[in-house]
């Protein structure tokens, strides 16, 4: 602000003692500039006030009006320079003098101008401020423009040593209408982006970049829509997801809080993102449908199989009940829970729910004594050695409750294996344990792949 003062002043009464319709020109243009320099300051305190009951989204868009305000002020100016500079040109010609302070004058502005955009452009980039940058840019065409003035200047003092006075006078003239042309490429440049951020235009190709790392977090299905806008420095993004109907609500919460770290990541901004998670039915497959109907129930259900034949589709599954449940009450949410299934899954051959009591408080458990462990880790590892591809067992876990044995170890399994093929073998190891010890209750298989530790 202390440099557009004083610019003006110098530019002001050089301008008059020579004539120069150019440095009156650019006395105009930087008496714009402290108008613009007090308007910017008082913008961008204002903008950095936080969000209040009438303005939830900050006060960004003051810088936005700042740097609009400075636009009409400039295209002002411009349309003055551009109406004298013609009258110069046809009606008359004034006389200028090319002395000595107008060319140090000029110099003066060139430097001042020069340290000042630098320290603007610093500033608006560490703050992302469009009223700081506004200003920058227009300091730095403001060297431009002195240096045409200069030129204009030279051609006058040409004219002088020359003789042809008359002739390079208009040079002054010419150089102030290079000067408005400066101007006002400038300013609507900054006018255009002014508007823009005030009609909540998205930065071009921002809302591609923030879909495409919505769309990178495991369990989005589809990104939906993306609405972008900046207020002041501040980005603000709205992004609907779609993700599977069954997942919870603290799945979905879990979900939505991944995706925005990860748009924040992508855009290296800590911006203001909003995630909406959104059911999605497309590309689902039938255990998730049966998923979703359990889940949009009520129902805790688990162990689902599923299975076609000619006469449609036949669904498995476990039902978990309160415990204290009668049965009445137990077989009538059974019944429910069909019904649901056979209204969303299409031609269904049969439906078998299962039900058991929901697990409730910690049951007291003990280790297995010695004795007994013995033979059954002996047993274990006998049956396994009959399944083929498999290997030392490990981590072999027994604890008795309730009269029954619970049961658990990792089966380590050749990692070439498909998915299927494992989940057979896991499931025969389970069946000749049943077999051979009735009073095995739960049995947990843990299988991983083999990375040769075990023999």
């Amino acid at each position: 602000m202390g440099a557009a003062v004083f610019l003006t002043i110098l530019k002001l009464m050089v301008g008059l003692v020579t004539g120069s319709l150019g440095i009156l020109a650019e006395a105009a243009h930087s008496g714009l500039d402290s108008a613009a320099a007090v308007t910017t300051f008082f913008a961008v305190r204002i903008s950095d006030r936080p969000a209040d009951t009438t303005h939830q989204y900050g006060h960004g868009k003051v810088e936005n009006l700042s740097a609009l305000a400075e636009m009409l002020m400039l295209l002002i100016t411009c349309a003055w320079i551009i109406y004298e500079a013609f009258n110069r040109l046809t009606l008359r010609a004034a006389a200028v003098d090319p002395s000595l302070w107008a060319f140090l004058t000029m110099a003066v502005s060139i430097g001042t101008d020069l340290w000042r955009s630098k320290a603007l452009g610093r500033a608006a980039r560490k703050y992302k401020s469009q009223a700081l940058e506004a200003d920058a840019l227009h300091f730095s065409t403001d060297i431009w423009s002195s240096c045409v003035v200069i030129i204009g200047l030279a051609f006058v003092k040409y004219g002088d040593l020359t003789g042809q006075k008359t002739i390079y006078v208009r040079s002054d003239a010419l150089a102030a209408l290079a000067v408005a042309a400066i101007i006002t490429y400038v300013s609507l440049q900054l006018g255009g982006r002014a508007v823009q951020a005030l009609l909540d235009s998205a930065p071009r190709g921002l809302a591609e970049q923030i879909a495409a790392a919505a769309a990178r977090v495991d369990n989005v299905k589809r990104v939906a829509r993306v609405r972008v806008r900046n207020v002041g420095a501040q980005l603000f993004a709205d992004v609907r997801i779609e993700i599977a109907r069954y997942l919870s609500f603290e799945e979905s919460h879990a979900i939505a809080t991944r995706v925005r770290d990860a748009i924040r990541d992508e855009i290296k901004a800590n911006a203001d993102v909003v995630v909406h998670t959104v059911p999605s039915v497309e590309n689902e497959g039938l255990l998730e449908r049966i998923q979703a109907v359990a889940s949009t129930g009520h129902f805790a259900v688990h162990n689902i199989t599923t299975h076609v034949t000619k006469a449609g589709i036949w669904v498995d599954l476990d039902l978990e009940v309160d415990p204290s449940s009668t049965f009445e009450h137990a077989h009538g949410m059974a019944t429910e829970l069909e019904t649901q299934l056979r209204g969303k899954l299409g031609k269904v051959a049969d439906i078998n729910v299962h039900v058991e009591p929901r697990g409730g408080s910690l049951a007291k458990a003990l280790e297995v004594n010695t004795q007994r462990r013995a033979t059954y880790v002996e047993r274990i590892e006998a049956n396994r050695r009959e399944i083929p591809h498999t290997h030392r067992c490990e981590d072999i876990a027994l604890h008795e409750t309730d009269g029954t044995v619970y049961a658990s170890f990792h089966l380590p399994i050749d990692g070439d294996l498909t998915i299927a093929q494992v989940h057979s073998i896991a499931e025969e190891m389970e069946n000749r344990l049943r077999l051979e010890f009735p009073e095995l209750g739960r049995v947990v298989v843990h299988v991983e792949p083999y990375r040769g530790s075990s023999h």
